[in-house]
């Protein structure tokens, strides 16, 4: 609501700081401003940014001794009235500061008060990359890459600044390419869509369910079979809700999944695309963030932070492989994009599509109880047929490296029929576990509870969990034997294994280790789409969403790991996992293959993966949450403090336990004893944590309401980092 120029009045502002409630301050009248601006407010002994909020309903502005507004920062609102109601409500639910909240949810120039960055040029190819590639010297590698990197944009181009930041510096390589006319610069737009493959009949009954809903709020859980083509469904719904004039916004769990994707929409839909994610430089961001607000762009795809993006016209929401872990903030503002995304459409009054194979058992639970509108993909798209999966039982076999006979045997006759393997190791380096032969010392981090990872390539033991790194050893430090014994496997490891097995074989790693280097993933992808690679190694950065049409056989070597883990969510994840990677194989004409290496071919959860049988699985599944009050059937928090001093995470913990555990105030709540946590030290920081389980939300947000509140007002947390963790996705 505009506030009037001719009299004074006093606002709501919530101040960019850890702090959980808003302040008032004068707007002095000759100053205008509206709910959604920030200003530039005195606060303590200094000056910060604050937002204009709305306040609350019953509570009256307080008016003695204010201090005055000293500038009003924005002549228009950032936030509309729904994404301010969508961020309070994100704020009140994850239990963290209003004002960190909405800042969090700016592009960092906007956040810096800096002007919005200048338009970039765009380039794209001139002809079919073969006659581009034909046309340039073999000695040319720069140009060939960057004439790769431009195939891979499509019709809609690439600008200067996505270019730099996948290859480098690469202005001479295009000048080069510019000058023979290979490629040409400038501002473009698809002009006309390009025609998708005719929707089969589960499709198109998809398709119109949701298209029937666009005039109100509905959640539908579209569940399909890894290449049954859920994306076909996201790009009609998408075109005809552009045709009402309506923006659509689309969440996927990965950068990785993200160019492929932005492709397919560009060239499908041939409307502008507003790119978001932490990948992008800070000007990239602004740009795609005004864009969406403005309405430019009539689709705006990106990773969880675009949750927040301001919307000119919404109309549609989609969040494609909806159970992904990724989309729950790990650090700070711990939300979670799906529930947030669900809450978005909610108050749009929009439709929001949950795209999976394998959803969350919280989403399942919604469809079953009508909560959600559940759609059935059952079968792949066109010819193609589900692979079949066979356990390999490892629990008596001699292995290679981590390489089952069985699984090595069928990577001998893939390559004598010229077709693709993928071999799945979730684990990156070489060896997990360095130990001496002799005396038994384990190579351990010094700053986390944890072992260091042998990468050889580079001669050096990692820690994956907080970054430390040393030079590998040569002798044991305790005994000085030189008998050093590598335990476990790594995706190096296998790739050495297989390259001494075939030694003609193409072989390809793909992990976090070679995709650092700008434009390395989206190359190494592209020579396994072209046939380049006959073995592919890789981690998780393969498991899901990519288009493989040459890989027929799948090895999972190590996807049993964590199955008795004390994460109650352990056998979900796995069968997830297992399924998304083993969805690589056999998505053209040829049948597929998925050996899963395990020892444990007499679990429940093995025998439901083989049988590709979801169902089964979620219920059983279910049924034990139930019984134990888990989600989605009660709602965890985890309330997390860390310290560089031993022990000290845990004394605060058993304070805040006694202070928040007074009569009366925990009815139906149950506050866990604080323990260490399962990593007890990371990076250097002791680290504890405490449960809080409940079965209703509403107790659950006014005991956490109350308790937050109190430990802000406790000197005692100022010693410690504290967090609120509502819903969380891990319990480490």
């Amino acid at each position: 609501m505009n506030l009037p120029e001719s009299t004074e009045q006093v606002v709501s502002v919530a101040v960019a700081a850890p702090l959980y409630r808003f302040f008032d301050y004068r707007l002095p009248a000759s100053m205008r401003a509206v709910e959604g601006c920030r200003v530039l407010v005195p606060f303590g002994r200094g000056r910060r940014i604050g937002f204009i909020v709305p306040r609350p309903a019953g509570v009256a502005p307080y008016r003695q001794g204010l201090k005055a507004v000293i500038e009003v920062v924005d002549d228009s609102p950032l936030f509309d009235s729904v994404m301010l109601e969508l961020l309070a409500w994100a704020a009140d639910y994850y239990q963290h500061p209003l004002g960190e909240v909405l800042e969090s949810a700016l592009p960092g120039r906007l956040r810096r008060r800096l002007a919005e960055p200048a338009p970039v040029r765009s380039y794209r190819l001139c002809s079919p990359l073969d006659n581009v590639l034909d046309a340039l010297p073999h000695k040319a590698t720069r140009q060939r890459l960057v004439a790769r990197q431009l195939f891979l944009a499509g019709r809609g181009g690439l600008d200067g600044s996505a270019l730099r930041r996948e290859l480098g510096d690469c202005s001479d390589a295009l000048k080069r390419l510019v000058d023979r006319g290979l490629v040409e610069s400038g501002h473009f737009h698809v002009s006309s869509p390009t025609p998708g493959p005719p929707l089969n009949d589960r499709q198109r009954a998809a398709v119109e369910a949701i298209d029937d809903a666009h005039e109100g709020f509905a959640s539908f859980l579209l569940r399909g079979v890894t290449g049954s083509g859920k994306t076909e469904v996201y790009l009609e719904c998408a075109r005809r809700a552009i045709e009402r004039r309506s923006q659509v916004l689309v969440l996927v769990p990965e950068i990785a999944l993200t160019p492929q994707l932005v492709t397919r929409f560009r060239e499908r839909l041939a409307r502008p695309v507003a790119v978001m994610h932490s990948g992008l430089s800070d000007g990239e961001r602004q740009r795609a963030w005004t864009s969406a607000a403005r309405g430019d762009a009539d689709v705006v795809l990106g990773t969880r932070s675009a949750v927040f993006a301001q919307l000119a016209r919404p109309g549609l929401v989609i969040v494609d492989e909806e159970h992904d872990a990724s989309f729950k903030q790990q650090e700070g503002f711990r939300y979670h994009a799906r529930d947030v995304a669900i809450k978005r459409a909610a108050l749009h009054r929009v439709p929001i599509v949950l795209g999976s194979a394998t959803p969350s058992l919280e989403s399942y639970e919604n469809a079953r109880r009508g909560r959600y509108v559940a759609l059935e993909l059952p079968e792949r798209a066109g010819a193609a047929a589900m692979p079949a999966v066979n356990l390999v039982d490892t629990s008596a076999m001699t292995l290679e490296d981590g390489l089952s006979a069985p699984l090595l045997g069928a990577i001998a006759e893939r390559i004598e029929r010229n077709e693709q393997s993928l071999i799945f190791v979730n684990r990156r380096g070489y060896a997990p576990v360095v130990m001496c032969g002799s005396c038994g010392w384990q190579a351990h981090c010094t700053r986390c509870d944890a072992l260091l990872t042998l990468h050889r390539g580079e001669g050096r033991l990692r820690c994956h969990h907080c970054g430390h790194a040393r030079a590998a050893i040569e002798a044991c430090p305790a005994c000085g034997n030189k008998d050093i014994f590598f335990a476990g496997v790594g995706t190096q490891r296998v790739e050495k294994a297989l390259a001494r097995r075939f030694p003609t074989a193409r072989i390809l790693r793909i992990d976090r280790d070679t995709s650092t280097a700008r434009g390395a993933l989206e190359a190494a992808l592209e020579r396994v789409r072209e046939g380049a690679v006959d073995i592919l190694v890789g981690t998780q950065l393969l498991s899901k969403g990519h288009d493989f049409p040459g890989i027929t056989l799948v090895g999972v070597l190590n996807g049993d790991q964590g199955m008795y883990s004390i994460d109650f969510r352990a056998p979900e994840r796995l069968f997830q996992l297992v399924t998304q990677v083993g969805g690589r194989a056999g998505r053209a004409d040829k049948p597929g293959l998925v050996l899963m290496q395990t020892r444990f071919t007499d679990h429940p959860c093995m025998d439901a993966i083989r049988r590709h049988d979801f169902e089964t699985f979620a219920r059983a599944e279910l049924a034990t949450r139930r019984a134990l009050g888990l989600p989605p059937f009660g709602h965890l928090v985890l309330l997390r403090a860390e310290s560089t001093a031993a022990g000290a995470a845990l004394e605060f913990l058993r304070r805040v336990r006694a202070l928040g555990v007074e009569p009366g105030t925990t009815i139906g709540v149950e506050v866990m004893d604080p323990v260490p946590a399962p990593m007890e030290r990371r990076a250097g920081r002791h680290r504890a944590q405490l449960m809080i389980q409940c079965g209703r939300r509403a107790p659950l947000r006014r005991f956490l309401h109350q308790l937050v509140r109190t430990i802000e007002a406790d000197n005692a947390a100022r010693r410690v980092r504290w967090s609120v963790d509502v819903d969380p996705v891990d319990l480490y």
